[in-house]
């Protein structure tokens, strides 16, 4: 059997089913250069810097509970509060 291969996201159709999706990639492949390129421009704009925080352990807990009935990672949920606040503080400048 002969695939075909996608080279650019614009040959990927838009399915009007997952039926015709399945029979698209039933049919075709995609190029690794491109994943390899997917993978790499995902990881471009999430530069992040490590850093170290003390935090009360209790404060913790309540924030790890918090975190959990939301569904979230406590840490997550800490970067989106700072960056709500932080988006905030500049507003009312």
């Amino acid at each position: 059997m002969s695939f075909g291969t996608v080279t650019s996201w614009e040959e990927v159709p838009l399915f009007d089913s997952e039926d015709s999706e399945a029979a698209f990639w039933a049919e075709n492949e995609v190029d690794l250069r491109l994943m390899d390129g997917a993978t790499a421009a995902s990881t471009e704009g999430s530069d992040s810097v490590t850093i170290t925080l003390r935090i009360d352990p209790r404060m913790l807990a309540r924030i790890k509970r918090l975190a959990r009935e939301r569904y979230l990672n406590y840490q997550s949920m800490i970067k989106q509060w700072l960056s709500e606040r932080m988006e905030k503080e500049l507003k009312d400048r």
